[in-house]
């Protein structure tokens, strides 16, 4: 077993109780094996991008990890099929989205996996959670965290209550 990395997930839906589902969703990060569910962002709320549909309600789970970052897709589409998860075309409304961020400092670029995610630094839903637990983040090939914040600011996010 190789020595735990930190993996930073991403959570959406906005088909069904999105709310309950990421609960749900958080459960099944903190029980996938060689893992420990580090933290947990609050639940935000935006509207869909380049698609349509209700607001999504999205999160940032942090976990340290001894799976690869296969393995770690691999339960991730796992833990999506087991909550309803369908992909009928791109960017389609969805019980459960959960997006592989970041695996410690991995560069990859496969037809399966892209790391750090390709689109994580563009989307304010990412960038919000993401900052709530980890301000001082530094995105490999990217640099830190802020400025791209200030990039995706004119998105509208916002915080849920608790």
């Amino acid at each position: 077993m190789s020595l735990p990395v930190r993996a930073w997930v991403g959570l959406g839906a906005n088909l069904g109780d999105a709310p309950a589902t990421l609960s749900a969703a958080f459960d099944a990060l903190a029980a996938l094996p060689q893992s420990v569910l580090v933290a947990r962002s609050s639940l935000w709320r935006s509207a869909p991008i380049e698609s349509s549909g209700p607001d999504y309600v999205n999160a940032v789970a942090a976990l340290d990890t001894s799976l690869s970052p296969g393995a770690l897709l691999a339960a991730l589409q796992a833990i999506e099929a087991a909550h309803g998860r369908t992909r009928p075309y791109r960017n389609a409304p969805r019980t459960l989205d959960l997006d592989l961020l970041l695996h410690g400092d991995t560069v990859l670029q496969t037809p399966a996996l892209t790391l750090p995610h390709p689109r994580l630094h563009l989307r304010a839903f990412v960038l919000e959670p993401l900052a709530e637990l980890a301000a001082e983040l530094v995105i490999p090939g990217l640099g830190p965290l802020a400025p791209w914040r200030a990039t995706a600011a004119a998105q509208a996010v916002s915080r849920l209550a608790p």
